[in-house]
């Protein structure tokens, strides 16, 4: 069983508004299962924290953009 935990202070993130915190651990997650696969650990752990630190709807919004390949974020794709 998986242990609840929220994502670690980040210091490039001082201050309240944790917007884009949340951007980051989500395309920090979504990059590393495209470059290591869903079952990585270290994905895991970046999608946990990712969807402690962000709305359902904004996860499955991105989700929903980037399997239309509209994502306005960066993708594993060209790397």
């Amino acid at each position: 069983m998986e242990s609840l935990s929220t994502a670690p202070r980040d210091e490039r993130f001082p201050h309240t508004n944790q917007t884009r915190n949340c951007w980051v651990r989500y395309v920090e997650w979504k990059l590393c299962e495209e470059k290591h696969g869903e079952e990585e650990s270290e994905c895991k752990k970046f999608g946990r924290w990712a969807r402690a630190l962000c709305p359902v709807d904004w996860i499955e919004r991105w989700d929903e953009q980037r399997a239309n390949g509209t994502f306005p974020g960066p993708s594993g794709e060209s790397s």
